[in-house]
């Protein structure tokens, strides 16, 4: 018992601080330090001032609020150059909001929240700020149908400004269908570069002469039987909120029939496909 009570009072202390240890460190290993954190957390309240869930709540609604302002300011601010656009046009327009565009159709079609009974008619042409966007070619009471400059199966007579070589654009399809169209030109030996404005054709029916359409991106001369032209079309039409519907009538021309024979290295301009 003396050996006992000497090894005690020699090692005891350090024994039971070891224990304590050790029994501390299981403990923080099974609760993965919970009960530390908590403790802190309740030692340290007193002394700052944590955000309770209410202003956490208040805080949540604050951000939404805002996001919320600055979402509507940027469509009021598309909506005011929207406006702006239509003042500064000879013709009165009208304002029609994007309501439906389909994921397999984002280049052919769009629909708008303006109808008959707004004053829309069928063959309508569309716009916005950057240029044509489209025509109306279905239209109901309340909403309207628009075959835009990209879809596939359009094409539409146009006209370089810098040179006057005229051609016509039609979309493209599958991966290659987006913002970018191809002009075929008439003639075979065009003055055309990289950059050129490229503006609707007095020959076309669908559109009125001289609405910007897009700018050069690309040629290829060595197309047969005609030059080709890549063309970014200045609309954003990936991008479309707000549009402005303007009337067209096609203007009265005489039906003159072309030579059946190209002359001079021209190639005979096919008919616009509705």
């Amino acid at each position: 018992m003396l050996s006992v009570r000497r090894w005690w009072e020699r090692f005891g202390t350090s024994t039971l601080l070891t224990g304590a240890a050790v029994g501390i460190a299981l403990i923080i290993r099974q609760t993965q330090g919970s009960f530390l954190l908590e403790s802190y957390q309740f030692i340290t309240r007193p002394f700052y001032n944590s955000p309770d869930r209410t202003a956490q709540l208040e805080n949540a609604q604050a951000q939404e609020l805002q996001q919320r302002l600055i979402d509507l300011q940027n469509k009021n601010q598309k909506l005011e150059d929207l406006l702006g656009f239509t003042q500064a046009q000879k013709t009165k327009g009208i304002p029609a909001p994007v309501i439906g565009r389909s994921a397999d159709h984002w280049w052919s079609h769009l629909v708008l929240g303006r109808g008959k009974k707004d004053g829309v008619e069928l063959n309508s042409v569309v716009m916005s700020p950057g240029g044509v966007v489209g025509r109306v070619s279905k239209v109901s009471d309340n909403v309207s149908l628009v075959t835009l400059l990209s879809d596939a199966f359009n094409q539409v007579g146009v006209t370089v400004s810098r040179t006057r070589a005229t051609g016509f654009i039609k979309g493209q399809s599958g991966d290659k269908a987006g913002s970018q169209v191809i002009m075929e030109f008439f003639d075979k030996n065009v003055d055309v570069r990289r950059g050129d404005t490229v503006v609707t054709s007095s020959f076309s029916t669908k559109f009125p002469s001289g609405l910007p359409v897009g700018r050069v991106e690309s040629v290829d001369m060595g197309k047969s039987p005609s030059p080709e032209a890549v063309i970014q079309l200045t609309a954003p039409i990936a991008a479309l909120e707000w549009t402005a519907i303007y009337p067209h009538l096609p203007a009265q021309t005489e039906d003159i029939t072309p030579d059946p024979e190209p002359k001079n290295g021209q190639v005979l301009p096919p008919a616009e496909k509705p």
